[in-house]
């Protein structure tokens, strides 16, 4: 018998064609679905997830793959599937209703519109049938019904009003924020700060890398050792529960726990690429193996896992297995011995293993175990009266062997899709990585997929998903792109990067920036009309486009001497201040740009060759070093007319002296004296950060 299949077969989102087979008449988001809509008066029901989202799996079984349902479904609504990583745009509005409306919100998220695309009902899962006080779908629909057919008046006027409360949501211009809102978040990030555990607040558990990278400015900035501190607990805390992938690698997406043990098992791009920055960077400023080890795992199961043959990052890898969440990632006791031999027993303390299991669900045992270290590896090894080195070759023997008997097993789907923004975070990520510990691989990976965006783009004008044009980009692919560029470029000093990151910053400023009253809009001036138009700063699981531009602005405006960026970004501060005074902690993106605007920062510029040993080894030793509000540029010492001339016009007369690899190290537009000694460089430095 051939199975049904909905109009949703003909999208390429991996989260829509999971619903393709749906007994519901789903249509995706687009015109057909509105007229529809209009031509026979019905009400829209629009859900909204994403393919690695276990909710979403679950109410697709309960209530979607339902035919009692699907029949009530398509008797009532025309019935549209969003992915929300696709159309983030439809999401971040209708989230923002459904908080309203509810006082919280997540996916799967559940809107009724009207075929106007008005709301006027939210609600996240929602059951078949009604229990423990949550509505069910066999409930619900029927009170849709009526009061479409019997209280349309009353519909009407809420899904105005709900429309006008959106409109009042725009933030108003206050003054630019001063220094002394650092200090601020500083402070709100100490009282959140769960000193045992590491992290902020209870469970669930988010790893915000946001939070840490600018504590780690804080830090720089004040010598204040708290700061530092609380990062490093942090990471260490993370590394060692079970949110991290001991077998595979990579973090998941969150703990369900206070103490990083049990994750929610998903694994996404974004939080790779930002974790591994944190990492990255704590390196740098502690000089610690265990940060850059770390980091280096994350890269390595990105590049193993993560990478389309053509060099693209894919979006996530789901929680579920054979309909089971996190089944890919426990063990039983048995399964441990069996693949650990005469090391079993040995490792199975280390990581925590026991018959009855340490993962509860339902207040029960389930004999399956999460992988985790209780203590850091110096602290087991003397336990166990073992070398430090010894124990490490034992677990990385013992990894090895239980990611092949992991290998075996169903794999959890995987997201394919390669979305701008996203691959830009990777690109920035692998970028400092690449010169944080001085490996090409990381380059290489990080200039494939540029290349492919870069190569897909229609003039200067981005596509939110790589190679699909029904989807225009939005602000977050401009910004996190640019990003990904900047730091590619000072990986390189390939002057085309540089390049890109300038043209795609205009291109963002020519369609986002709001001229009224600064910042940037989250869609283009030339995208689909939505009820509301938005502008985003709350730097949640994902800093948020315009803390990115911001501080994009101010180093491409430091490296290209131009004063129309850093007017930019002080207006995008202006705009956003209102709201960002009120809880600074919960904009700390924000607040890495204004520490780069408020602390003096520091151009560099490198004559020389790039293929010389002493090049090499003032770059090596410029890199090593913690200092983040800097930007680098890299000019060929004897050469009269590089290409870099064409953007960074300052740099003419910065020749190489005697032959020699010559730094020049600026703050504010004044330079110190030249100089050809490493150790000489960084005083000139140090004497500004």
């Amino acid at each position: 018998m051939e199975r049904f299949s909905n109009r949703l077969i003909y999208e390429k989102s991996p989260y829509l064609l999971q619903h393709a087979h749906n007994p519901v008449d789903w249509y995706p988001w687009g015109k057909d679905a509105f007229e529809k809509a209009k031509k026979e008066d019905r009400p829209i029901f629009l859900s909204i997830g994403y393919s690695t989202c276990h909710w979403c799996h679950v109410m697709e079984k309960e209530s979607f793959e339902d035919e009692e349902v699907a029949e009530l479904m398509n008797d009532t609504f025309v019935s549209i599937k969003v992915d929300r990583e696709e159309r983030p745009d439809l999401d971040s509005v209708y989230m923002s209703v459904c908080q309203r409306m509810t006082g919280s919100g997540g996916w799967p998220l559940n809107m009724i519109l009207t075929p106007d695309k008005r709301p006027f009902y939210a609600a996240t899962y929602l059951p078949k049938e009604s229990r423990f006080g949550r509505v069910g779908m066999l409930e619900i629909i029927p009170r849709i019904r009526d009061l479409w057919k019997n209280s349309r008046d009353g519909v009407e006027a809420l899904a105005s009003q709900i429309v006008s409360s959106l409109e009042d949501l725009s933030p108003q211009p206050g003054e630019e924020p001063g220094g002394e809102v650092l200090h601020s978040t500083y402070e709100q990030l100490l009282e959140l700060f769960d000193e045992q555990h590491g992290g902020f607040g209870d469970a669930p558990k988010f790893p915000t890398p946001h939070n840490l990278t600018f504590l780690l400015r804080y830090w720089k900035r004040t010598g204040d050792d708290m700061a530092l501190w609380m990062v490093e607990k942090t990471l260490l805390s993370m590394r060692l529960g079970g949110i991290y992938d001991h077998t595979g690698f990579g973090f998941h997406r969150y703990s369900t726990d206070a103490r990083w043990f049990a994750p929610h098992f998903e694994k996404m791009l974004y939080d790779q690429a930002l974790l591994a920055m944190a990492y990255t960077e704590a390196y740098l400023a502690t000089g610690k193996k265990e940060y850059e080890k770390t980091a280096r795992e994350i890269f390595r199961y990105v590049m193993r896992d993560m990478t389309s043959p053509d060099g693209g990052f894919y979006s996530g890898e789901d929680a579920d297995s054979e309909g089971v969440e996190g089944k890919f990632y426990v063990w039983t006791e048995d399964e441990i011995l069996a693949a650990l031999g005469s090391e079993g027993e040995m490792l199975k303390k280390v990581f925590n293993v026991d018959k009855a299991g340490n993962f509860r669900e339902g207040g029960k045992n389930t004999g399956n175990n999460i992988l985790y270290l209780s203590k850091p590896i110096e602290r087991l090894a003397s336990d166990l009266g073992l070398p430090v080195e010894k124990l490490m070759e034992k677990l990385e023997d013992g990894r090895i062997r239980l990611f092949s008997a992991r290998e075996k097993r169903i794999h959890p789907g995987k997201d394919n899709k390669i979305l701008t923004d996203w691959n830009g975070l990777m690109i920035a990520a692998l970028s400092k990585g690449a010169q944080a510990f001085n490996e090409p691989s990381y380059i290489d990976a990080a200039k494939l997929s540029a290349d492919l965006i870069l190569r897909h783009m229609p003039g200067q004008r981005l596509y939110h998903r790589d190679g699909e044009s029904a989807i225009p980009a939005f602000l977050d692919d401009y910004a996190f792109l640019a990003w990904g560029l900047i730091e590619l470029y000072e990986a390189t000093f390939e002057v085309s990067y540089l390049r890109s990151a300038l043209d795609l910053t205009e291109e963002m400023i020519r369609h986002f920036w709001d001229e009224a009253g600064g910042g940037f809009y989250f869609t283009a001036d030339d995208a689909e009309e939505l009820i509301v138009r938005k502008k985003e700063i709350y730097d949640g699981a994902l800093p948020s486009g315009n803390s990115v531009a911001m501080l994009n602005l101010l180093r491409l405006g430091k490296m290209t001497s131009n004063y129309e960026f850093e007017k930019k970004a002080s207006l995008t501060g202006k705009i956003f201040s209102n709201g960002v005074l009120q809880a600074p902690s919960a904009y700390t993106q924000f607040m890495s740009a204004l520490d780069f605007a408020f602390w003096p920062s520091s151009e560099v510029v490198i004559a020389g060759d790039l293929e010389a040993e002493d090049t090499k080894a003032m770059l090596l030793a410029l890199r090593k070093e913690f200092m983040p509000n800097k930007v680098v540029i890299f000019r060929p010492g004897l050469d009269e007319k590089p290409e870099i001339l064409d953007l960074v016009e300052f740099t003419r007369y910065m020749l190489s002296t005697d032959r020699r690899a010559t730094a020049y190290v600026c703050r504010n537009y004044t330079c110190r004296a030249p100089a050809t000694d490493a150790g000489k460089m960084l005083e000139s430095l140090r004497a500004v950060h």
